[in-house]
């Protein structure tokens, strides 16, 4: 599933103008060919500044793993209707489908400065920036390959998300970021089906599930409406929307 999702009803009560369908992301007829249909059938996907093209082609190994982790993807509707806290349940999932070399990542750098006479290359000054870049932190990084996953958090952890991808590849630690997070088509509608939010003890609570899931959280629309706008800086980011053929 790639590309626009014309007529979804988004999450929450109404549409608000900070939601994107990807209007600058690369073709994807461009792209399409690199997935198993059954991937397309199950994922929403979109890829800017050509990183489904350099992941396939650049890092085989981590593109085949993410393959292979999509395939086998399937979340519950248990899952959906449990109360997350600090980690959720669909987080410590995700958490056992990556191999254990794709590790957690924080960055830090120093800068260094050097001031030169522009005429005779003699060194006026130098120095240097302690913690020039410092606690930027992503959930998986596998060689130049980094992966975050946003379920349900505040859509404004999207730029912390692109600011930390942009950060790693201006460093030169990575040279692709994907987002694996929430598609279009989990929306309002889906998420009344569910009912109710369930208690610690698996008991049916007293809040609708759809409240949880507001237009403010995060899903698809708001990944690519910072997309859009170059927030990710100049790292190719691969967005993976997770829709209900995932959900079990």
């Amino acid at each position: 599933m790639t590309g626009r999702q014309d007529g979804a009803e988004q999450p929450g009560a109404e549409r608000d103008r900070d939601v994107s369908d990807g209007r600058i992301a690369d073709p994807p007829s461009g792209y399409r060919h690199l997935f198993p249909s059954a991937i397309l059938d199950k994922f929403e996907i979109h890829s800017y500044r050509n990183a489904a093209s350099i992941l396939a082609n650049s890092f085989p190994d981590q593109f085949a793993t993410l393959i292979d982790i999509l395939t086998e993807f399937r979340i519950t509707r248990t899952q959906i209707r449990t109360p997350g806290g600090s980690k959720g349940p669909i987080a410590r999932y995700v958490d056992t489908l990556f191999p254990t070399d794709w590790e957690e990542a924080r960055i830090t750098a120093d800068l260094h400065v050097r001031l030169l006479n522009a005429k005779g290359g003699e060194t006026i000054r130098n120095y240097v920036r302690h913690g020039f870049l410092d606690g930027h932190r992503i959930d998986f990084v596998n060689g130049k390959v980094a992966l975050d996953l946003e379920w349900n958090s505040k859509d404004q952890t999207y730029d912390r998300d692109l600011y930390a991808f942009s950060a790693f590849y201006e460093a030169g630690a990575i040279d692709a970021g994907i987002i694996l997070t929430r598609g279009s088509s989990l929306d309002n509608a889906f998420f009344r089906s569910l009912g109710k939010v369930l208690d610690k003890d698996g008991r049916e609570g007293r809040e609708d599930v759809y409240r949880k899931f507001g237009a403010s959280t995060t899903w698809m629309g708001k990944l690519l409406y910072r997309l859009d706008a170059g927030r990710n800086g100049g790292c190719p980011v691969l967005a993976i929307g997770i829709t209900p053929a995932c959900v079990d």
